[in-house]
């Protein structure tokens, strides 16, 4: 009979088999000079200032995380889609939350359509990610819709 230390080599795995997980978050910007985070407006602004892509051709969603003063840590953009839509996966936009160890988080997509007015996808999503944020410790502050020209804030309108 086998003893249990020869059964336990032979059912090693393989050198090299394993990946290891790297989780890195690197805070390039002093405090003093981040921007800070008080009304939707400064949210749009910040979001304005990073937004990649043109408004009218395509959606996109971003995450902004911000720290415990509300000044914003990073940002990422999180998915582009096509005229009407693009997907978000909330786990993955919170995983970016958790590796930056942010106290809360403001996200936001476009409207290529130029129409502030949230669809019921952005309604559910927001209730969503609103729940995760509960669970997590880790608020959903505002949602923002961006158009061109104007923007709509989840926030200010009493529907977050």
């Amino acid at each position: 009979m086998e003893s249990e230390k020869e059964v336990t080599c032979k059912n090693q795995l393989p050198e090299n088999t394993l990946q290891e997980i790297e989780v890195t978050y690197r805070n390039k910007v002093k405090a003093t000079e981040r921007a800070k985070v008080i009304t939707s407006s400064d949210a749009a602004l910040v979001l304005r200032s990073i937004w990649t892509d043109n408004m009218d051709f395509c959606e996109s969603f971003y995450l902004l995380c911000l720290n415990r003063s509300n000044k914003v840590l990073g940002y990422i953009k999180h998915s582009q889609g096509g005229l009407v839509g693009t997907v978000v996966d909330i786990r993955q936009l919170f995983s970016v939350a958790l590796k930056t160890n942010c106290a809360s988080i403001i996200v936001s997509h476009n409207h290529p359509s130029a129409n502030r007015k949230p669809s019921d996808q952005d309604i559910q999503l927001t209730k969503k990610i609103k729940e995760a944020g509960k669970l997590l410790d880790i608020p959903l502050l505002d949602h923002i819709i961006l158009t061109a020209e104007s923007f709509y804030s989840f926030a200010d309108e009493g529907t977050l």
